[in-house]
């Protein structure tokens, strides 16, 4: 099979969303609040005020590898998280439970002690524990100074998934401290109970595991736009433009519902990396509260700047129309400012019918392959590498019921294709299920689940008539502009 560049859809010359390998270790982008703020002669963000505020009384419990006197209700416990196909434990280097999906950290503490002990023994012979196979068990261990993060598996999830979930962990604490922070806190002392900071903050990792395990947005390295005409989404965008360009520092301002990106404006020279779009998807999604009123929210986006908060203005825009709106800023004063600025937009999108067109597309479900002409395709994953977007069809049978065993095909294809030791560029597998074939190429990836009797010929004839489709609709299923503040 032969790539045309002129097939290619969703290509624009640039994006607001930085292009990325979402295996990616928390490669950093080199952006810098610091940037901004010294252009402006803006303050220092938030941690300088609240430098010892939060942990100037450190816990003086008991080292967590001392035994506990309540042996048989851990062993009730660690029964019931052994049991779950998938785990994440975040524990200090020194042993401190931080998190556990399952179960009670406090009476896991015993098994926090032992993964400790294991990372200190083989980093006492300079070396650094990766992963342990046992059974149909894997053990992925990852230190993220100073934290370390362990994946206990059963699932079908490779090495590489599981290391990208927990980045996707250690990203969400960042994002609520700052990795500064992080980092001060623990040279001040090895031994502190970190939970005392990240009181509410379960919940939020809680839904990013579930909302990771089900979503091809995260091991695609990639968001998803909502359908919209060009025209609307332009008007969308120079609307946010229009109202905000004199506000101060404002550096993005971000659109979406339904886990789908509607636009993003941002200040000139600074993009968002596909990472931090999706903790910003989660805090949204795992936040029932922010429907109710406008919202304060100081966040850290770890992959634009990990050592800064950047302060979102986080609302609805009206009860009759649920797309959520954050505006970023660095600075810390401006709510009634940006509060405001909201009010003038969603007036403008309501006099333009723009919050009718959203609703419209909100309740309009995506063609499914059949509904689009492809009756022997039962789904597939369409991504455009140079703007960090991707496309999927509504779910249709026999996957409606089994989502999960669909995402579970795709992760599989994806590893195929991204193997470190042995790449492919394209993968063509059958079954007595299903066809699966993925194809990488410089410009896109696309994975398609085929009808399980379909040659190979007619295969790659649907493969050009499918991008062509796609190519068609792409001012509507991509955000292929990059509109930016007027400054």
């Amino acid at each position: 099979m032969s790539s045309n560049v002129e097939l290619e859809p969703g290509v624009t010359p640039e994006s607001g969303l930085v292009t990325t390998d979402s295996f990616d270790n928390l490669g950093q982008m080199g952006s810098s609040l610091e940037e901004i703020k010294s252009a402006s002669a803006v303050s220092q963000s938030q941690e300088s005020n609240e430098s010892n505020s939060h942990y100037d009384e450190f816990d003086e419990s008991p080292n967590c590898m001392e035994t506990t006197a309540k042996e048989d209700a851990d062993l009730e416990e660690y029964k019931e998280w052994a049991n779950k196909k998938n785990h994440v434990f975040v524990l200090s280097l020194a042993g401190k439970p931080i998190y556990s999906r399952h179960g009670n950290e406090d009476k896991l503490a015993w098994l926090f002690g032992v993964m400790q002990t294991l990372v200190s023994f083989v980093q006492s012979n300079d070396d650094c524990i990766t992963s342990i196979q046992a059974g149909d068990t894997v053990f992925i261990f990852l230190v993220k100074r100073p934290l370390i993060m362990v994946a206990v598996s059963k699932t079908q999830d490779c090495i590489y998934q599981l290391i990208s979930q927990l980045n996707y962990v250690f990203n969400q604490i960042t994002s609520m401290l700052t990795l500064t922070r992080l980092n001060r806190i623990y040279e001040q002392r090895q031994n502190y109970d970190l939970r005392r900071l990240l009181s509410g903050v379960e919940r939020l990792i809680d839904h990013l595991l579930d909302f990771s395990e089900m979503e091809p947005s995260f091991f695609l390295g990639a968001v998803q736009c909502l359908s919209l005409a060009t025209s609307i989404r332009d008007s969308i965008s120079s609307t946010i433009v229009s109202a905000c360009s004199k506000i101060k520092n404002l550096v993005f301002a971000i659109l979406l519902a339904d886990n789908k990106l509607i636009t993003l404006v941002r200040m000139k020279k600074y993009y968002l990396h596909p990472a931090d779009l999706h903790l910003i998807f989660n805090l949204v999604q795992a936040s029932e509260s922010l429907k109710n009123s406008e919202s304060w929210t100081p966040l850290c986006l770890p992959h634009f700047d990990p050592s800064g908060f950047l302060y979102g203005h986080v609302s609805y825009l009206s009860e009759d129309c649920q797309a959520c709106l954050l505006l970023l800023t660095v600075e810390r004063d401006i709510f009634f400012t940006l509060s405001e600025a909201k009010q003038r937009i969603v007036e403008k999108l309501r006099r333009g019918n723009c919050l009718q067109a959203i609703n419209e597309s909100l309740n309009a479900k995506e063609d499914t392959c059949a509904n689009a002409g492809f009756t022997e395709l039962r789904h597939y994953l369409y991504k455009c590498k140079s703007t960090a977007q991707f496309y999927q069809p509504s779910l249709s049978p026999p996957y409606v019921l089994s989502k999960q065993r669909l995402i579970d095909l795709y992760k599989r294809a994806y590893q195929r294709l991204h193997c470190t030791t042995r790449p492919l560029k394209l993968l063509f597998e059958r079954s007595s299920d299903e066809v699966i074939l993925a194809w990488d190429t410089k410009g896109f990836e696309l994975y398609i689940i085929f009808e399980p009797l379909i040659d190979t010929t007619s295969a790659i004839s649907l493969v050009t008539k499918l991008l062509n489709w796609i190519k068609k609709k792409e001012e509507r299923l991509f955000h292929l502009t990059s509109p930016t503040f007027l400054k």
